[in-house]
Protein backbone atom coordinates (compact mmCIF):
# COMPACT_ATOMS: atom_id res chain seq x y z
CA UNK A 1 0.00 0.00 0.00
CA UNK A 2 1.55 3.50 -0.42
CA UNK A 3 2.14 5.46 2.17
CA UNK A 4 -0.32 7.75 3.76
CA UNK A 5 0.62 11.00 1.98
CA UNK A 6 2.21 9.34 -1.22
CA UNK A 7 0.39 12.35 -3.37
CA UNK A 8 1.22 15.42 -1.31
CA UNK A 9 3.95 17.03 -2.85
CA UNK A 10 6.72 20.33 -0.63
CA UNK A 11 8.95 22.59 -1.52
CA UNK A 12 10.74 23.11 1.78
CA UNK A 13 12.38 26.61 2.07
CA UNK A 14 13.16 26.63 5.40
CA UNK A 15 16.29 26.30 7.41
CA UNK A 16 17.72 25.03 10.73
CA UNK A 17 14.90 23.22 12.89
CA UNK A 18 11.31 24.45 12.72
CA UNK A 19 10.48 24.19 9.24
CA UNK A 20 12.74 20.89 8.34
CA UNK A 21 11.28 19.06 11.35
CA UNK A 22 7.45 19.53 9.40
CA UNK A 23 8.72 18.71 6.83
CA UNK A 24 10.40 15.72 7.57
CA UNK A 25 7.14 14.48 9.92
CA UNK A 26 5.12 14.60 6.65
CA UNK A 27 7.94 13.12 4.53
CA UNK A 28 7.84 9.93 7.10
CA UNK A 29 4.74 9.51 6.29
CA UNK A 30 5.61 9.48 2.48
CA UNK A 31 4.90 13.03 1.06
CA UNK A 32 7.75 14.15 -1.40
CA UNK A 33 9.74 17.00 -0.10
CA UNK A 34 12.29 18.90 -2.25
CA UNK A 35 14.60 20.74 -0.42
CA UNK A 36 15.61 23.81 -2.08
CA UNK A 37 18.86 25.79 -0.50
CA UNK A 38 20.58 28.65 -1.34
CA UNK A 39 23.67 28.62 -3.27
CA UNK A 40 26.32 29.98 -0.37
CA UNK A 41 26.42 26.32 1.06
CA UNK A 42 22.36 26.03 1.87
CA UNK A 43 21.02 25.06 5.10
CA UNK A 44 23.64 26.29 7.67
CA UNK A 45 23.22 23.09 9.68
CA UNK A 46 24.70 21.20 7.34
CA UNK A 47 27.92 22.18 9.10
CA UNK A 48 27.29 23.98 12.20
CA UNK A 49 28.10 21.25 15.20
CA UNK A 50 29.92 18.98 12.50
CA UNK A 51 32.07 16.23 13.81
CA UNK A 52 33.20 15.44 10.70
CA UNK A 53 35.18 17.95 8.24
CA UNK A 54 33.47 17.77 4.42
CA UNK A 55 30.41 15.19 6.19
CA UNK A 56 27.16 17.25 6.87
CA UNK A 57 26.29 17.50 10.91
CA UNK A 58 24.04 15.66 12.30
CA UNK A 59 22.61 18.79 13.41
CA UNK A 60 21.40 18.68 9.57
CA UNK A 61 20.87 15.00 9.19
CA UNK A 62 18.21 14.90 12.04
CA UNK A 63 16.19 16.95 10.64
CA UNK A 64 15.96 16.49 7.23
CA UNK A 65 15.88 12.58 6.46
CA UNK A 66 13.27 11.87 3.70
CA UNK A 67 14.03 14.61 1.36
CA UNK A 68 15.58 15.40 -2.12
CA UNK A 69 17.66 18.74 -2.67
CA UNK A 70 18.34 21.51 -4.92
CA UNK A 71 19.89 24.88 -4.98
CA UNK A 72 18.54 27.56 -6.01
CA UNK A 73 19.68 31.50 -6.16
CA UNK A 74 16.51 33.00 -5.57
CA UNK A 75 17.86 36.83 -5.82
CA UNK A 76 18.47 35.98 -9.25
CA UNK A 77 15.70 36.14 -12.04
CA UNK A 78 16.30 32.65 -13.07
CA UNK A 79 16.76 31.36 -9.99
CA UNK A 80 13.09 32.75 -9.38
CA UNK A 81 11.93 31.55 -12.65
CA UNK A 82 13.05 28.10 -11.72
CA UNK A 83 11.04 28.21 -8.64
CA UNK A 84 8.09 29.78 -9.32
CA UNK A 85 8.14 26.48 -12.08
CA UNK A 86 8.09 24.23 -9.83
CA UNK A 87 5.58 25.61 -7.95
CA UNK A 88 2.52 24.28 -10.09
CA UNK A 89 3.65 20.61 -9.22
CA UNK A 90 3.72 21.61 -5.19
CA UNK A 91 0.38 21.01 -2.94
CA UNK A 92 2.60 22.84 0.00
CA UNK A 93 5.37 25.84 -0.10
CA UNK A 94 6.85 26.21 3.24
CA UNK A 95 9.39 28.24 4.55
CA UNK A 96 10.52 30.04 7.65
CA UNK A 97 11.83 33.62 6.40
CA UNK A 98 11.70 36.64 8.53
CA UNK A 99 8.30 38.33 7.67
CA UNK A 100 8.46 40.29 4.66
CA UNK A 101 11.30 37.85 2.62
CA UNK A 102 9.42 36.35 0.84
CA UNK A 103 7.09 39.29 -0.34
CA UNK A 104 10.65 41.06 -1.08
CA UNK A 105 12.14 37.93 -3.65
CA UNK A 106 8.40 37.87 -5.46
CA UNK A 107 7.88 34.57 -4.12
CA UNK A 108 4.63 35.97 -1.29
CA UNK A 109 1.62 33.88 -1.32
CA UNK A 110 -0.09 36.23 -3.96
CA UNK A 111 2.61 35.07 -6.39
CA UNK A 112 2.37 31.47 -5.64
CA UNK A 113 -1.97 31.70 -5.47
CA UNK A 114 -1.64 33.46 -9.11
CA UNK A 115 1.05 30.25 -10.47
CA UNK A 116 -1.05 27.90 -8.54
CA UNK A 117 -4.92 28.25 -6.65
CA UNK A 118 -4.79 24.81 -5.08
CA UNK A 119 -1.27 25.70 -3.43
CA UNK A 120 -0.92 25.81 0.32
CA UNK A 121 1.68 28.54 2.02
CA UNK A 122 3.15 27.69 4.87
CA UNK A 123 5.00 30.29 6.96
CA UNK A 124 6.60 29.63 10.53
CA UNK A 125 7.66 32.74 11.94
CA UNK A 126 9.10 33.58 15.52
CA UNK A 127 5.97 36.26 16.62
CA UNK A 128 3.55 35.58 13.59
CA UNK A 129 3.02 38.12 10.72
CA UNK A 130 1.25 40.38 12.66
CA UNK A 131 0.77 42.10 16.47
CA UNK A 132 3.13 44.09 18.34
CA UNK A 133 6.28 41.53 17.93
CA UNK A 134 5.81 40.67 14.68
CA UNK A 135 9.04 42.99 13.54
CA UNK A 136 11.07 41.00 15.79
CA UNK A 137 13.23 38.01 15.09
CA UNK A 138 13.58 34.71 17.19
CA UNK A 139 14.34 31.57 17.98
CA UNK A 140 14.24 29.33 20.29
CA UNK A 141 15.12 30.35 23.63
CA UNK A 142 13.12 33.57 22.73
CA UNK A 143 10.12 31.67 22.26
CA UNK A 144 10.29 29.72 25.83
CA UNK A 145 11.32 33.26 27.54
CA UNK A 146 7.71 34.93 25.82
CA UNK A 147 5.76 31.89 26.27
CA UNK A 148 6.12 31.40 29.82
CA UNK A 149 8.39 28.51 29.65
CA UNK A 150 11.73 30.33 31.09
CA UNK A 151 9.81 31.41 33.85
CA UNK A 152 8.20 28.23 34.96
CA UNK A 153 11.99 26.21 34.86
CA UNK A 154 14.02 26.47 37.55
CA UNK A 155 14.45 27.25 41.49
CA UNK A 156 12.79 29.80 43.49
CA UNK A 157 15.57 31.64 44.40
CA UNK A 158 17.20 31.33 40.88
CA UNK A 159 17.21 32.66 37.86
CA UNK A 160 14.50 31.78 35.28
CA UNK A 161 15.59 28.10 32.99
CA UNK A 162 15.42 26.92 28.99
CA UNK A 163 14.84 23.75 28.28
CA UNK A 164 16.41 21.24 26.51
CA UNK A 165 13.73 20.11 23.89
CA UNK A 166 13.24 21.63 21.05
CA UNK A 167 9.67 23.42 22.21
CA UNK A 168 10.07 26.41 20.02
CA UNK A 169 11.04 25.04 17.16
CA UNK A 170 9.98 21.25 16.65
CA UNK A 171 6.84 21.88 18.55
CA UNK A 172 6.15 24.66 16.00
CA UNK A 173 6.91 22.22 13.53
CA UNK A 174 4.14 19.33 15.32
CA UNK A 175 1.65 22.90 15.10
CA UNK A 176 2.25 23.34 11.40
CA UNK A 177 1.85 19.94 9.99
CA UNK A 178 -1.48 19.83 11.57
CA UNK A 179 -2.26 22.83 9.80
CA UNK A 180 -0.75 22.04 6.84
CA UNK A 181 -2.91 18.28 6.89
CA UNK A 182 -6.30 20.90 8.28
CA UNK A 183 -5.59 23.24 4.56
CA UNK A 184 -4.98 19.90 2.42
CA UNK A 185 -8.57 18.55 4.05
CA UNK A 186 -10.25 21.70 3.02
CA UNK A 187 -8.77 21.97 0.02
CA UNK A 188 -10.02 19.03 -0.81
CA UNK A 189 -13.63 20.17 -0.01
CA UNK A 190 -12.84 23.41 -2.38
CA UNK A 191 -10.48 22.97 -4.26
CA UNK A 192 -8.92 26.45 -2.85
CA UNK A 193 -5.33 26.91 -1.54
CA UNK A 194 -4.97 29.03 1.72
CA UNK A 195 -2.09 30.82 3.60
CA UNK A 196 -1.27 28.87 7.15
CA UNK A 197 0.95 30.47 9.72
CA UNK A 198 2.28 29.32 13.10
CA UNK A 199 4.16 31.28 14.97
CA UNK A 200 6.93 30.03 17.71
CA UNK A 201 5.69 32.07 20.39
CA UNK A 202 1.96 30.95 19.90
CA UNK A 203 3.13 26.99 19.64
CA UNK A 204 4.70 27.01 22.59
CA UNK A 205 2.03 29.22 24.63
CA UNK A 206 -0.23 26.23 23.20
CA UNK A 207 2.26 23.34 24.63
CA UNK A 208 2.20 25.48 27.99
CA UNK A 209 -1.47 24.89 28.75
CA UNK A 210 -1.10 23.10 31.97
CA UNK A 211 1.21 25.27 33.83
CA UNK A 212 -1.26 28.15 33.05
CA UNK A 213 -4.17 26.30 34.62
CA UNK A 214 -3.27 28.35 38.13
CA UNK A 215 -2.74 31.39 36.55
CA UNK A 216 -5.69 31.32 35.30
CA UNK A 217 -7.57 30.50 38.26
CA UNK A 218 -5.55 32.35 40.97
CA UNK A 219 -3.84 35.77 41.42
CA UNK A 220 -0.92 34.12 43.15
CA UNK A 221 2.59 34.60 41.31
CA UNK A 222 4.59 32.14 39.67
CA UNK A 223 7.17 29.92 41.73
CA UNK A 224 9.67 28.49 39.82
CA UNK A 225 9.37 24.86 41.25
CA UNK A 226 12.54 23.41 41.26
CA UNK A 227 12.72 19.77 40.94
CA UNK A 228 9.44 19.38 43.01
CA UNK A 229 7.51 19.90 39.85
CA UNK A 230 4.20 22.06 39.18
CA UNK A 231 2.19 19.76 41.88
CA UNK A 232 5.37 20.62 44.57
CA UNK A 233 5.45 16.89 45.41
CA UNK A 234 8.83 15.03 44.57
CA UNK A 235 9.11 12.53 42.55
CA UNK A 236 12.58 11.94 41.27
CA UNK A 237 14.36 9.96 44.21
CA UNK A 238 18.35 8.88 43.98
CA UNK A 239 18.92 4.90 42.78
CA UNK A 240 22.08 3.23 43.11
CA UNK A 241 25.19 3.30 42.47
CA UNK A 242 24.58 7.16 42.91
CA UNK A 243 25.83 8.50 39.81
CA UNK A 244 24.79 11.82 37.81
CA UNK A 245 21.98 10.23 36.06
CA UNK A 246 20.95 7.62 39.19
CA UNK A 247 17.43 8.67 39.33
CA UNK A 248 13.88 7.40 38.75
CA UNK A 249 10.78 9.14 38.46
CA UNK A 250 7.93 7.77 41.27
CA UNK A 251 4.54 9.35 40.69
CA UNK A 252 3.11 9.23 44.41
CA UNK A 253 0.14 11.80 43.65
CA UNK A 254 -3.31 10.90 45.19
CA UNK A 255 -3.77 6.69 45.50
CA UNK A 256 -0.46 6.03 44.04
CA UNK A 257 1.15 7.13 47.55
CA UNK A 258 -0.40 4.07 48.90
CA UNK A 259 0.19 1.81 46.81
CA UNK A 260 3.94 3.01 46.96
CA UNK A 261 4.46 2.74 50.11
CA UNK A 262 2.92 -0.91 49.97
CA UNK A 263 5.71 -1.66 47.78
CA UNK A 264 8.39 -0.43 49.25
CA UNK A 265 7.82 -1.80 52.74
CA UNK A 266 6.44 1.16 54.27
CA UNK A 267 2.85 0.17 55.03
CA UNK A 268 3.29 1.75 58.86
CA UNK A 269 3.03 5.00 57.09
CA UNK A 270 -0.55 4.77 55.44
CA UNK A 271 -3.28 6.81 56.69
CA UNK A 272 -0.30 8.78 58.40
CA UNK A 273 -1.99 12.61 58.73
CA UNK A 274 1.41 14.32 57.76
CA UNK A 275 1.39 12.27 54.32
CA UNK A 276 -2.21 11.29 53.80
CA UNK A 277 -3.09 13.82 50.69
CA UNK A 278 -1.19 15.60 47.97
CA UNK A 279 -1.06 18.56 49.83
CA UNK A 280 0.36 17.28 53.09
CA UNK A 281 3.08 15.68 50.98
CA UNK A 282 4.43 18.51 49.58
CA UNK A 283 4.72 20.50 53.05
CA UNK A 284 6.30 17.54 53.84
CA UNK A 285 8.21 17.45 50.90
CA UNK A 286 11.80 16.76 52.05
CA UNK A 287 10.42 13.90 54.48
CA UNK A 288 8.76 12.54 51.59
CA UNK A 289 12.07 12.46 49.55
CA UNK A 290 13.90 10.84 52.83
CA UNK A 291 10.99 8.26 52.79
CA UNK A 292 10.97 7.22 48.80
CA UNK A 293 14.95 7.45 48.58
CA UNK A 294 15.42 4.89 51.81
CA UNK A 295 14.40 2.32 49.36
CA UNK A 296 15.49 4.00 45.63
CA UNK A 297 19.08 4.16 46.97
CA UNK A 298 19.17 0.75 47.49
CA UNK A 299 18.40 -0.38 44.18
CA UNK A 300 19.46 0.35 40.19
CA UNK A 301 16.83 2.96 38.44
CA UNK A 302 16.34 -0.15 36.18
CA UNK A 303 15.63 -2.38 39.12
CA UNK A 304 13.44 0.71 40.56
CA UNK A 305 11.37 0.77 37.58
CA UNK A 306 10.55 -2.75 37.15
CA UNK A 307 9.43 -3.22 40.86
CA UNK A 308 6.98 -0.59 40.19
CA UNK A 309 5.69 -0.35 37.33
CA UNK A 310 4.24 -3.55 36.61
CA UNK A 311 1.83 -2.57 39.79
CA UNK A 312 0.44 0.51 37.34
CA UNK A 313 2.43 2.87 39.70
CA UNK A 314 3.06 5.50 36.87
CA UNK A 315 7.15 6.12 37.00
CA UNK A 316 10.20 5.63 34.61
CA UNK A 317 14.05 5.36 34.49
CA UNK A 318 15.47 8.70 34.22
CA UNK A 319 17.55 8.16 30.98
CA UNK A 320 20.08 9.99 29.58
CA UNK A 321 20.24 10.98 26.04
CA UNK A 322 23.29 8.70 25.21
CA UNK A 323 21.03 5.88 27.14
CA UNK A 324 17.78 6.85 24.91
CA UNK A 325 19.92 5.91 21.82
CA UNK A 326 20.61 2.41 23.40
CA UNK A 327 17.18 1.73 25.07
CA UNK A 328 15.50 -1.75 24.16
CA UNK A 329 12.06 -0.06 24.37
CA UNK A 330 12.78 2.73 21.66
CA UNK A 331 14.36 0.42 19.55
CA UNK A 332 11.80 -2.09 19.43
CA UNK A 333 9.25 0.50 18.51
CA UNK A 334 11.85 1.59 15.87
CA UNK A 335 12.36 5.24 17.67
CA UNK A 336 15.88 4.85 17.13
CA UNK A 337 17.13 3.11 13.96
CA UNK A 338 20.25 2.51 11.46
CA UNK A 339 19.74 4.42 8.31
CA UNK A 340 21.50 3.30 5.26
CA UNK A 341 23.86 5.75 3.28
CA UNK A 342 25.99 5.05 0.10
CA UNK A 343 27.87 8.46 0.81
CA UNK A 344 28.40 9.09 4.37
CA UNK A 345 28.40 5.44 5.47
CA UNK A 346 25.26 4.33 8.04
CA UNK A 347 24.23 6.28 10.73
CA UNK A 348 22.18 6.16 13.60
CA UNK A 349 19.02 8.42 13.87
CA UNK A 350 15.62 9.04 14.96
CA UNK A 351 12.75 7.45 13.72
CA UNK A 352 9.21 8.44 13.48
CA UNK A 353 6.70 8.54 16.10
CA UNK A 354 3.78 7.95 14.16
CA UNK A 355 3.19 4.45 13.53
CA UNK A 356 0.64 3.52 11.03
CA UNK A 357 -0.67 0.08 10.72
CA UNK A 358 -1.16 0.12 6.49
CA UNK A 359 1.72 2.06 5.50
CA UNK A 360 4.63 2.03 8.17
CA UNK A 361 6.66 5.14 8.17
CA UNK A 362 10.31 4.82 6.75
CA UNK A 363 13.44 6.70 7.66
CA UNK A 364 15.90 7.66 4.51
CA UNK A 365 19.00 9.63 4.33
CA UNK A 366 18.61 13.40 4.31
CA UNK A 367 20.24 14.78 0.92
CA UNK A 368 23.22 15.84 0.32
CA UNK A 369 23.59 19.52 -0.74
CA UNK A 370 22.10 20.08 -4.02
CA UNK A 371 22.33 16.50 -4.47
CA UNK A 372 19.17 16.28 -6.80
CA UNK A 373 19.61 19.59 -8.59
CA UNK A 374 20.46 18.35 -12.12
CA UNK A 375 17.94 15.51 -11.88
CA UNK A 376 14.90 17.95 -10.72
CA UNK A 377 15.64 20.19 -13.95
CA UNK A 378 15.54 17.89 -16.35
CA UNK A 379 13.00 15.55 -15.03
CA UNK A 380 10.30 17.68 -13.79
CA UNK A 381 11.37 20.99 -15.80
CA UNK A 382 12.50 19.56 -18.90
CA UNK A 383 15.82 21.31 -18.25
CA UNK A 384 18.75 20.20 -20.99
CA UNK A 385 22.08 19.13 -20.17
CA UNK A 386 23.00 22.21 -21.48
CA UNK A 387 20.87 24.74 -20.00
CA UNK A 388 22.00 22.99 -16.49
CA UNK A 389 25.70 23.53 -17.29
CA UNK A 390 25.07 27.43 -18.00
CA UNK A 391 23.06 27.77 -15.12
CA UNK A 392 25.68 26.25 -12.91
CA UNK A 393 28.47 28.63 -14.64
CA UNK A 394 26.13 31.58 -14.01
CA UNK A 395 25.80 30.35 -10.43
CA UNK A 396 22.38 29.94 -10.19
CA UNK A 397 22.47 26.36 -9.13
CA UNK A 398 25.25 24.81 -7.28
Amino acid sequence: MDKALADVKILDMSRVQAGPSCAQLLGFLGADVIKVEDTDGGDRTRWDMAHQEGVDSVYFTIFNNNKRAITLDLKSEKGKELFMRLVPWADIVLENYSKGVMDRLGLGFPALKERNPRVIHASIKGFGEYGPYSDYKSFETAAQATSGLMASNGYPDGPPLSVSIGGGDSGTGLHMAIGILAALRQRDQTGQGQHVEVAMQDGLVNLMRIRLIRSLTSDEPNVRPGHLGWSGIPNVFKCAPGGYDDYVMVHIRGQAWETALALIGREDLIGDERYDTDEARAAHADEVTEIMTGWTSQRTKYEAFHALAPAGIWCGPVLSPEEVLTNDQLIAREMVVEVHDEARGDYKMIGCPIKMEHSPPEVTPAPRYSEHTDAILSEMLNVSDEEISELRAEGVIV
